[in-house]
């Protein structure tokens, strides 16, 4: 049970290895820990990455711009192993100073370009490439803010519902019913808009619908955290219909499959240079 009794000190100190499955690997500070080059590979587009939620929203995006038959998106996706500390080194640091996947760097041009945080890449990729973002208002608004929501409001689902539920050394009743409460409004908040619009932002696929489907998809699905059953996602019938109809998208397939290790059904790619990979 958690002590009812705590007061925060007059000054927080760190204490390493304070429990948790990522406490290993989170610390105060930012910078390198160690010195170690990134791989570069043969296309025009590397990206360093995970499969978590994060990481699956630009994995799918260049798919996606594959599968719509722009061969100018072909990209290496190498893994970065987040529990070994791979984040820390110099090479990664250098393209992401915040140490968090997924990051991306494009040597299509005469100068390598750096992008890291998934709704920056999403946009960067989307302007780049004129697909999946509409250009003309309102549309375009309407895409960048489910786009900005989804960033604001997964850090609860992930961070706060995903840590306290799954990952935390203890289980503790109030952050648990807390983040639920946030993680089903949020959930409410998509059901009624796809209540009325076949995709996230109206009638088109979008950015948007690649942003929050790894979160908020999954978690209908029952892909995140095992809490389906916990989270009563058959409230949310709308967000279940767009979810399965994002998921039927081969590019999603794909790209949902890499930078990822686990159930050898599920036929994961740990790294993928090739669309011969997922073969």
């Amino acid at each position: 049970m958690a002590d009812s009794t705590y007061t925060p000190p007059d000054v927080w100190e760190w204490k390493q290895g304070n429990g948790g499955k990522f406490a290993n690997i989170n610390r105060p500070v930012s910078g390198a820990t160690h010195e170690k080059a990134l791989p570069v590979g043969k296309h025009p587009f590397q990206l360093y990455s995970l499969g978590t939620p994060n990481g699956q929203k630009v994995s799918i995006m260049l798919e996606e711009l594959l599968e719509s038959g722009i061969k100018e998106a072909e990209y290496d996706a190498w893994f970065i192993d987040i529990g070994k500390g791979d984040q820390f080194g110099s090479g990664f640091v250098g393209v992401n100073p915040n140490s968090k996947i997924p990051a991306l760097v494009d040597l299509s041009g005469t100068a390598p370009v750096r992008v890291f945080e998934s709704g920056s890449i999403l946009m960067y990729l989307a302007e780049k490439f004129s697909i999946f973002l509409p250009e003309n208002q309102p549309e375009r608004a309407e895409t960048l803010s489910w786009l900005f929501w989804q960033m604001g409001s997964a850090p609860f689902v992930g961070g706060g519902f995903g840590h306290f539920y799954a990952y935390a050394p203890e289980k503790y009743e109030y952050p648990i019913n807390r983040y639920a409460m946030e993680t089903k409004r949020q959930l409410d908040v998509l059901n009624h808009q796809l209540a009325e619009h076949e995709f996230i932002a109206g009638g088109y696929y979008s950015i948007a619908d690649i942003a929050i489907w790894p979160w908020y998809g999954a978690l209908v699905l029952g892909k995140l955290y095992g809490a389906a059953t916990f989270l009563s996602v058959s409230d949310y019938p709308h967000v279940i219909r767009w979810a399965n109809q994002v998921a039927a998208r081969p590019g999603v397939q794909r790209g949902h499959r890499v930078n990822r290790t686990g159930d050898p059904s599920e036929k994961l790619l740990r790294e993928r240079h090739d669309a011969a990979d997922f073969e």
